[in-house]
């Protein structure tokens, strides 16, 4: 073939840095393998060149040409070989054999005739020849040079296996053979994934793994999404699958699947219709994730309102996976997970599984500011074996940077030269001085000034001129740098102190003009803004402006050097003066130490990473992370560098990104000396891709890509100075390159700007990153591999927080609940107490002891016992019911023993174990036959199981109601029990919910005049879904760290939400990953507690005394009758209106519908209420085909393990169904292997096995059982005393009373309620929902005749709904628009009878506004009251 030039073929292929730094020559041979997507090239070039410029180049073409590999073999000139090659044999060689990475590190060389002897400087002669490294460079040199020459080996040629380069080489060889080991498991997988096919061309899937769900194989080739078009009639696509829906229809016939798919150029619907059976293999066959081949028709789809596919055939396919195969793989140091408030976008998991499926060692997690992903990590690294490095990305501020920098000590009263400077920028390197301007200060006095612009030889930029006013003309004929400096400094003299507002930029460009020309530099400055933060307090910035202003110095013309000089120099006299009054000092010698407290609020931010290396490092940084958000947070939670150095043990410091002290300092040209000063704080210093800065470029900050370069080899070079390594890193904060797009959604919709242009923040294996450092030459392997390896292998192997249970200490615990429980069960069973009963509690407090949760059982009973001695009620919730032992322990009041009768004089008691009694409140009355009086009915039949699992294997969890009026208290009471150190609210982290992310990607996209279909919207909404938007609190949690420990010993602490002001402290993590750990109090809020203690003071009943079994009471559940009223006159079959879990629609239709006759059948509706797929298409289709009744069907989730313990089931797997079940793990997964057989077996019919498949969230049965006794307690009084339980109800909920419906009449409330639910027709929204609760209570009390009295003075209350003369008097709050401040201010002018001779008077003593007066005006409430006090005479 003709040869052709290398340049000439390839050269638009090779980037022009590359380019410049190759020589050219003769294309020898080219070949193609197209099937391998290969290129082969043979050379014989010029002149020799660099090494990395040959790699550069093939990775430059392989990437430009979209190639899977290419090699370039190089033939060089013979007379070109020289001992000069060395390094890049040596380069060649590390790329084939381990081995050179250790032995010829340090080593020389020297070519003599044809001999070719290598000095080694660490041994292993012997190595390098078994291994074979002299054979493969003397088959290089003759290769590509054609000489023959011998390999030698002299100098250190011995090696002793405890030699750092021995064992370097041996970890090396050791991790390349594991590599080896896992690619070639992985190509074997691959081979055998991919036999003899090939995969379709530009698209990453293995055809051969093809399977068909649906339909014939699919055989077209799929077309990107993005050029779908619905009149393309019959498309193909691939695409992985999201958002997977199935659901039955109406009649149960059919099936209606819908999923999405993307190819990441667009997404598309794909809909299937069709019966059960037909559809039944694509639902079990299809889940979210899975990649799949798709051919079908585009249609429009009315309820979808979108065009969806149709599909014909649908295959299942393998998709080609990224991997890491490089033989030593690197280490992410530098990496956001979503827990970087809107800003990382990626799970923790996902980025971690990820690393550990490229076989990385270690992964740095590094979030903004907090560690809230560290316990999602450690699960993560716990499930694949990686390394978690655990760390933080800190807001770093330097408050010991001094005012004074030099050995001068000056007297105040002695002479100061006061100068500023303008530039073209900000690089004292690149940038150049446009203007000095200095005068002299002395005794307090300016005595003369210098004045002087300087030709920058450049053009100053326009934003420049712009802020300065100083343009090109002004300085063309000034002198240059050289001279204008020289004059400055002729000024000066030789012993002045220099003084300048931000010192180091004024001074760092005067010391850069005088390396530049030789001019020697050796004054000491003072830097005002340090000393302006220390002496005046409190100002928002410390800029000249602000501080001239602040002092009261007259305006001038900022940003003008001269000027600025000036009103500097009138503000360091000042200055000074303050300094006298503040340190007592003369002289500048001692600025530094008596003006020393600085504010780090007010200090300019920097970032700068923190990794932990030990279990102390790890505590250091909690009380660091703690520090930055409780003591130093201003927009950022802030590190201090005074408190960094004193908790710096076990913490590893690095430099960060382009928002780093180091890197910014570098960008802004600062001298050498400070460079290493600055550096040499750090352990270690951080470079990262161009990409990552290429901002800089856009903005002109950097001259281009060159300079970036120039300042990550700045950082290299600092690094070899002062001995730190070097390590390059991602800044990784998404997963993928394609993630990208939803970063940029996050970013526009906080306003950024540049949020379109991403930088390339995404996680890349070991190759990417050497291509990204090529430049660095053989150094690039340095910073992506060998460093971040060192740097992993300095860290330990922790945990964030340590394992296993941390309750608080209360001596005598055990012996207290013990006594405790069978006192009280004595006195209620008598003494012996009966068989049954005994051996429930003995069997409850073993097991509670032994596991170690008596502590919990106390301090519960501690603060139902407070709270009840204030006269506040407490309710349980959740599974505590289930234990008798909080029965017994005064915790709560539900009875889990099976239906009783129990004797309150005698003690005698009758118990139903054979399940023939649902529930104690359904056994019909019976006196006792030794007293003769009523037994009390209890008794529910609930399983402690429920609670503690069978070998307190179930974390149990004791959630109390308190009143919300006390709610507050409780928490008070609970400092005093263990110290407030030890007490702290229960963290939570909220995350973009679906609703606000959809509204960022619609923002999104129409700002950008862009549409996309349904499924790209969802896919966008899906990526944005979840990241951190702030933090707050559990309402009611609170966690109690024992007294032998500090917080810090299990995680930081913050305010919730940063909230400040506010005062509340949480944990740091959520709670959810501290659940096993420490112990959280559910000391939760609740309406019901505070109804109580109403009811009992407007009606002297005592709660406990109402009935569980009154028929009349029952009779609501189906008929409004009892209240006097039809259904049709308050809209409902029921008299449920206002009752708690009974008034909503939903749960009125099913009591409609089951009709239950009992409180065990109450209890069954309480669950399926609650419960998710419990009633809807479950029970409800059960009940009305008659398979079943209410009684029957499966209602809470201790019915379960109860029914299979009654057939016959073994306890454990009755107990592990029940859980399987009410979690929705069957119904997602399926029952364990041998659950169904054991249930058929044991004669479980089939509709009770199908109904547990469908159920996915089960309701506890103490808790239903607690809820409905206050439900029938809230009915009782709705029967018995109404308008009591009007006035209490409306207390207690009354937000959203509507007063003039109230006032007006039966008619008035009809009219008012009607209008809000045809408003709720339209469109449905909360606060109409609540609106027509209200008003439904309101006519429902005024249809039973029931009166409402308008609001008076002197009688209405401020919140309080009061019953007066059989009526419901209306509080002042009742009236919209006047708030509870103003409400009691009301009260509390008017309620003693006051008497007031005017509105102005009456306003006077209240206090309230001219707007709150007119609404009581406007309702009369105000009556004759004249407007003034005054009298007039006319």
């Amino acid at each position: 073939m003709q040869k052709d030039r290398f340049l000439a073929l390839f050269g638009d292929y090779i980037e022009e840095h590359i380019r410049q730094n190759l020589s050219d020559g003769q294309v020898l041979s080219v070949v193609i393998e197209r099937e391998a997507r290969a290129l082969d090239i043979e050379v014989d070039f010029d002149a020799v060149f660099p090494e990395e410029m040959l790699e550069a180049a093939q990775r430059s073409i392989r990437t430009l040409m979209r190639l899977q590999s290419v090699a370039i073999e190089p033939y060089f000139p013979k007379e070109a070989f020289s001992e000069a090659y060395f390094p890049h044999m040596v380069r060649a060689l590390r790329r084939e054999n381990a081995a050179a990475n250790g032995f010829l590190n340090d080593a020389a060389a020297r070519l003599e005739e044809n001999v070719f002897t290598i000095t080694l400087t660490h041994g292993g002669a012997d190595i390098l020849k078994d291994t074979g490294c002299d054979a493969f460079l003397r088959a290089l040199v003759q290769k590509r040079f054609g000489v023959a020459v011998e390999i030698r080996f002299d100098g250190e040629v011995t090696v002793t296996p405890e030699a750092p380069a021995f064992v370097k080489m041996q970890e090396q060889a050791d991790a390349q053979q594991k590599a080896e080991r896992e690619a070639a498991k992985r190509k074997a997988e691959g081979d055998k994934l991919k036999g003899e096919h090939k995969m379709y061309d530009g698209l990453p899937l293995y055809l051969e793994t093809a399977r068909e769900i649906l339909g014939r194989p699919v055989r077209n080739k799929p077309a990107p999404i993005r050029d779908l078009n619905p009149e393309d009639g019959t498309v193909t696509v691939w695409g992985d699958v999201f958002g997977y829906e199935s659901k039955e229809t109406r009649d149960g016939r059919s099936l209606i699947i819908s999923f999405h798919i993307t190819d990441y150029t667009g997404s598309y619907t794909v809909k299937i219709f069709d019966e059960k059976e037909n559809a039944a293999k694509v639902d079990q066959a299809i889940k979210d994730g899975m990649t799949v081949l798709v051919r079908g028709s585009v249609s429009y789809d009315k309820y979808f309102r979108d065009y969806a596919i149709r599909p014909l055939s649908i295959m299942s396919v393998q998709k080609e996976k990224k991997m890491d195969d490089a033989p030593v793989k690197r280490v992410e140091l530098h990496l956001h997970t979503k827990m970087s408030a809107m800003d990382g976008i990626s799970d923790c998991s996902a980025l971690i599984k990820r690393a550990a499926e490229w076989g990385h060692k270690a992964v740095a997690i590094t979030d903004h500011g907090v560690a809230q992903a560290f316990p999602e990590a450690m699960n993560t690294a716990a499930a694949t074996g990686i390394k978690v490095i655990y760390g933080v990305e800190g807001y770093f501020v330097n408050d010991m940077v001094p005012i004074v920098t030099g050995r001068e000590d000056t007297p105040f009263d002695g002479e100061f030269i006061v100068f500023d400077i303008e530039t073209t920028g900000f690089n004292a390197q690149d940038d150049r001085i446009t203007e000095i301007g200095a005068v002299r200060v002395k005794g307090g006095k300016i005595l003369d000034s210098f004045d002087t612009f300087a030709n920058p030889e450049m053009p100053i930029p326009a934003r420049i001129t712009e802020l300065t006013g100083i343009t090109d003309e002004m300085v063309k004929d000034a002198p240059d740098e050289e001279a204008a400096v020289r004059a400055f400094l002729s000024f000066c003299g030789d012993a002045a102190t220099l003084v300048a507002h931000n010192a180091p930029f004024d001074t760092g460009f005067i010391r850069a003009v005088c390396a530049r020309h030789h001019i020697e530099y050796n004054y000491t400055s003072i830097d005002t803004v340090p000393m302006s933060r220390s002496l005046l307090k409190g100002l928002k910035n410390y800029k000249l402006d602000t501080v001239a202003k602040y002092l009261k110095l007259e305006d001038f013309n900022h940003h003008r050097a001269c000027d600025d000089a000036k009103i500097l120099a009138d503000i360091f006299v000042l200055l000074l003066e303050e300094a006298r009054k503040a340190g007592n000092i003369e002289s500048i010698g001692l600025l530094n130490t008596a003006l020393s407290e600085v504010d780090p609020k007010k200090l300019r931010s920097y970032h700068q990473i923190i990794l932990v290396k030990n279990l102390t490092g790890l505590k250091n940084l909690y009380r660091l992370i703690s520090m930055s958000h409780l003591k130093y947070f201003y927009r950022q939670p802030r590190i201090p560098k005074s408190e960094l150095i004193k908790y710096r043990e076990g913490l590893l410091i690095g430099s960060a990104c382009e928002a780093g002290e180091l890197y910014r300092a570098v960008l802004d040209g600062r001298p050498w000396d400070e460079l290493k000063s600055i550096a040499s704080f750090y352990d270690y210093l951080e470079i990262q891709p161009k990409g990552n800065n290429a901002f800089l470029v856009r903005e002109g900050r950097v001259s281009g890509e060159k300079q970036l370069e120039e300042i990550n080899q700045t950082i290299l070079k600092l690094g070899d100075e002062l001995n730190k390594p070097v390590v390059a890193t991602c800044d990784v904060h998404f997963l993928d390159p394609g993630d990208e797009i939803f970063r940029r959604i996050l970013m526009a919709g906080q306003g950024f700007s540049d949020a379109d242009n991403q930088a390339p923040l995404y996680l890349r294996t070991t190759q990417e990153m050497l291509d990204e450092f090529a430049y660095l030459g053989e150094r690039a392997y340095e910073v992506v591999v060998e460093n971040p390896n060192q740097i992993a292998d300095m860290v330990d192997v922790m945990r964030p927080f340590p394992e296993g249970n941390f309750p608080p200490n209360i001596p005598g615990a055990k012996e207290e609940l013990r006594e405790i429980c069978w006192t009280n069960c004595k006195k209620m069973y008598g003494d012996p107490v009966p068989q049954y009963v005994a051996d429930r509690l003995t069997r409850e407090l073993d097991s509670i002891i032994e596991h170690g949760f008596a502590v919990l059982y106390i301090i519960a009973q501690k603060l139902v016992k407070n709270s009840e001695d204030h006269g506040y009620h407490v309710g349980s919730r959740g599974s505590v019911g289930s234990s008798f032992v909080a029965t017994m322990a005064g915790i709560s009041e539900v009875n889990p023993l099976a239906p009783h009768y129990v004797c309150p004089q005698c003690c005698h008691s009758e118990f139903f174990t054979d399940g023939s009694v649902g529930s104690g409140y359904d056994l019909p009355p019976k006196d006792c036959p030794h007293c003769g009086i009523p037994m009390k009915r209890d008794g529910h039949e609930i399983p402690f199981e429920t609670f503690l699992g069978f070998n307190g294997d179930k974390e149990p969890d004791i959630d109390l109601n308190f009143s919300g009026e006390y709610q507050s208290n409780v928490h008070r009471y609970t400092e005093e029990l263990f110290g407030k150190a030890n007490v702290f609210k229960a963290g939570t982290v909220s995350g973009i919910q679906d609703k606000t992310a959809y509204g960022y990607v619609k923002k999104y996209l129409e700002e950008r005049g862009r549409t996309v279909n349904h499924a790209e919207e969802n896919r966008l909404t899906l990526g944005c879904t979840g990241v951190k938007r702030t933090t707050g609190q559990h309402p009611g949690g609170m966690v109690v760290v024992p007294d032998t420990y500090e917080i810090y010993d299990f995680c930081p602490i913050q305010h919730p939400a940063d909230d400040v002001a506010g005062g509340l402290l949480t944990t740091h993590f959520e709670f959810k990953y501290l659940h096993d750990t420490l112990l959280k109090l559910d000391e939760l809020g609740h309406d019901m507690p505070t109804f109580y203690k109403y009811f009992e003071e407007y009606t002297g009943i005592p709660i406990d005394s109402i009935p569980m079994n009154d028929p009349k009471v029952y009779s609501l559940l189906t008929s409004p009758e009892a209240l006097g009223v039809t259904p049709e006159q308050i809209d409902s079959q029921t008299g449920t209106f206002g009752i708690p879990e009974m008034g909503t629609n939903f749960v009125r239709g099913m009591l409609v519908e089951a009709r239950p006759k009992n409180f065990s059948e109450l209890i069954q509706i309480s669950g399926l209420s609650h419960g998710t797929d419990v009633w809807t298409n479950n029970a409800d289709e059960l009940i009305r085909s008659g398979t079943c009744t209410i009684a029957e069907v499966i209602g809470c989730r201790d019915s379960i393990m109860l029914y299979l313990l009654r057939k016959g089931l073994e306890p454990k797997m009755a107990f592990d169904i029940m859980e399987a079940v009410r979690k929705g793990k069957v119904a997602k997964g399926g029952f364990k292997p041998g659950w169904e057989e054991a249930m058929r077996e044991h004669e479980v019919p089939d509709w009770y096995i199908e109904s547990c498949r469908k159920i996915k969230y089960m309701f506890p049965k103490a808790h239903a059982v607690a809820y409905l006794m206050s439900a029938i307690r809230l009915m009782w009084f709705k029967i018995y005393r109404p308008q009591a339980f009007y006035a209490v109800y409306f207390t207690v909920r009354g937000d959203d009373i509507d007063y003039e419906a109230a006032v007006g009449g039966a008619a008035v409330a009809r009219a008012h309620m009607n209008e809000v639910k045809r408003r709720l027709k339209e469109e449905k929204n909360a606060k109409d929902e609540d609106v027509l609760v209200s008003l439904q209570l309101v006519n429902e009390m005024l249809v039973r005749g029931y009166e409402f009295l308008p609001i008076e003075l002197g009688k209405s209350r401020g919140s309080s709904y009061i019953v007066e003369d059989g009526k419901v008097r209306l509080p002042f709050s009742s009236l919209k628009g006047l708030g509870g401040a103003a409400a009691d201010a009301l009260e509390k002018a008017t309620i003693q009878g006051q008497e007031y001779l005017s509105i102005e008077e009456l306003q006077q003593a209240s206090g309230v506004s001219n707007a709150i007066l007119d609404r009581l005006r406007q309702v009369g409430a105000l009556g004759d009251l004249p407007e003034s006090s005054q009298v007039s005479f006319f």
